[in-house]
């Protein structure tokens, strides 16, 4: 591979990269202005060596090839990899294969397109054959309402076929539809071919106007990416169009390869503002950490209460009054949608402090359905000497409903009217009543072992903080074994915990998961890039803590890259570098 292609952002299976020719191309983007000026670079004028039938290095032209990989064989291709120039593989969508070379065009895409199954089926095909730091390149097919899918998808290369064919034809294009031209009393748009009087607007001008709108909708890709905001996105923008709904759909059931490209946190707020929200990554992720991996270590009883709309929970006035009445008498676990359930010593837990949701006071079926699938296999997990739901009527008590039913059990309901007016918290306080409260000290200690559990695996946080002491105050707790050495500190930006060197030691010394990076001969500082990686644990994603670790270095700190595009890539940065000691 020749290095022309690196991942500079990440967003779930979406990446902006840079695309080296003459001058760079920032993805994803258009390939057809930038391959006419690179000449040469892109050249399709060289002969096949005699029984060479690997890779083949082709240029996208405006009408590129359908069919077969070896249908394309035949229009486009030149010698690989003796080149010095960025080169496409062709590949058809159920044989692609790593050919080393930059990039890979997908030959049957547009007999796929319009068929939501199929086209997840080609991307994810084609990304999990080929090289993390290559790019994928879809031909003929990338419309202005069509292309954020795409990009979401994983795809980053594109070309202006489809859109100036549909301008010949006189169709005009949005990001939500195809108008014929004489149905337009007036140009929805202000590019420059749409400022000429309508009645002087040609198909000429049409084609350059669908050209514009689709650079300007990868500019607000590419910009989606780069905030981590991509999803929100597109979870409008397919609604324009039912195959495009039905692709995401299919997309968010390809777990295996959304959940390893989307980082374990990030700064992007969540906007639960469709039902599909229920299916993102994020959501299951955590919904699926607190039911396998959460271990409540309180012996009190367990008050289910409302979320609220500041975050984290504990900060808003509604829980202070909780917090008030229940005085610590109590584990707190608030139900909400579309998270599930948050147990307080993970509600600064990524995503359960960076969401937002829509507030009408109705809960959906499917919301429904999900927190009390959530909610019941937590109580499966979880046992309590009792429950208590301090909840309102509007949706939390049919889901609590629901689960006491399933489990056979017996929730005491303390709300009358309203959670927080006083007869309400009267009961809640009097359903407490001769409970002992618990420590600070202990609520420390197992929100520190809860978020080792939730961020490394099972029973994570006793085998490394079993033998602790805190100091500062929540949230950001510093952890210190018996000897006053400080192992780590929790990053309430986050809810993560943050190693020292000795952190990291008690880390591969325990019997909690490591997520262990291997390098070559050096010793980093700052970061490491990729080429300088030896082997990555699989189960690494972006943002988790890993254990650095070479022939003459040991070091900690966070991964840029999840942990199979460490191996596979030949540019970038694979982890940042926190501490490090040379051996």
């Amino acid at each position: 591979m020749t290095d022309y292609f690196e991942v500079h952002a990440r967003d779930g299976a979406a990446r902006v990269g840079e695309l080296r020719l003459e001058s760079s191309l920032t993805t994803p983007a258009l390939v057809d202005d930038v391959l006419e000026d690179a000449g040469s670079l892109w050249s399709a004028n060289r002969e096949v060596p005699e029984g060479d039938d690997s890779a083949l290095t082709v240029l996208p032209h405006r009408s590129f090839p359908g069919g077969t990989a070896d249908e394309v064989q035949e229009s486009f291709a030149v010698d690989y990899p003796d080149v010095e120039y960025p080169s496409v593989a062709v590949v058809s969508s159920e044989g692609a294969a790593d050919h080393g070379t930059d990039a890979y065009a997908v030959s049957d895409v547009q007999s796929i397109t319009g068929h939501g199954a199929a086209l997840v089926e080609a991307v994810v095909n084609a990304r999990e054959a080929t090289p993390a730091d290559t790019a994928l390149l879809f031909s003929g097919v990338a419309t202005p309402r069509n292309v954020a899918l795409l990009a979401y998808a994983g795809v980053d290369l594109f070309d202006e076929t489809a859109a100036a064919i549909k301008g010949t034809e006189g169709r005009y294009l949005t990001t939500d539809e195809a108008y014929f031209l004489e149905d337009l009393e007036e140009l929805p748009c202000s590019c420059p071919a749409c400022q000429k009087p309508r009645e002087e607007f040609t198909r000429e001008d049409c084609v350059e106007h669908n050209i514009n709108a689709l650079e300007a909708e990868l500019g607000i890709v590419r910009r989606r990416i780069r905030d981590g905001r991509l999803r929100d996105y597109v979870e409008g923008q397919a609604r324009h169009d039912q195959w495009l709904t039905a692709a995401m759909r299919e997309l968010d059931s390809q777990w295996g390869y959304l959940e390893e490209r989307t980082p374990i946190l990030r700064d992007a707020q969540i906007n639960a503002a469709t039902e599909d929200t229920l299916r993102r990554v994020e959501i299951q992720r955590y919904a699926d950490r607190v039911t396998t991996r959460y271990q409540n270590r309180f012996s009190n009883p367990l008050v289910l209460v409302p979320c609220s709309a500041a975050k984290p929970y504990s900060e808003s006035q509604s829980h202070r009054q909780f917090h008030d009445a229940i005085q610590w008498r109590a584990h707190l676990v608030s139900m909400t949608s579309p998270i599930g359930v948050v147990p307080q010593e993970l509600e600064t837990t990524y995503p359960a402090q960076h969401y937002d949701t829509v507030v009408t006071g109705r809960w959906s079926d499917d919301e429904k359905r999900f927190v009390s699938q959530v909610l019941q296999r937590y109580l499966e997990r979880n046992d309590y000497p009792k429950i208590i739901a301090h909840v309102p009527d509007e949706g939390y008590r049919d889901i609590v409903g629901r689960v006491e039913e399933e489990l056979d059990l017996d929730v005491t309901y303390t709300v009358e009217e309203h959670p927080t007016d006083d007869e309400s918290l009267a009961n809640l306080q009097q359903a407490l009543s001769g409970e002992l409260k618990y420590s600070k000290r202990e609520r420390e200690h197992n929100t520190v072992r809860a978020i080792a559990d939730y961020l490394l695996g099972d029973g994570a946080g006793d085998d490394l903080f079993s033998d602790i002491q805190t100091t500062s105050r929540y949230p950001k707790i510093q952890v210190r074994d018996r000897d006053d050495t400080q192992l780590a500190t929790m990053v309430p930006q986050y809810g993560t915990l943050s190693f020292t060197l000795e952190g990291a030691k008690r880390w591969v010394d325990s019997e909690a998961p490591t997520k262990r990076v291997e390098i070559n001969g050096f010793v980093p500082h700052g970061s490491v890039l990729a080429p300088g990686v030896v082997d990555a644990d699989e189960e690494i994603r972006v943002g988790d803590e890993v254990v650095v670790e070479g022939p003459k270095a040991f070091g900690v700190g966070r991964a840029e890259m999840f942990g199979r595009e460490m191996t596979e890539s030949t540019r970038g940065i694979a982890c940042e570098i926190r501490h490090v000691e040379e051996k």
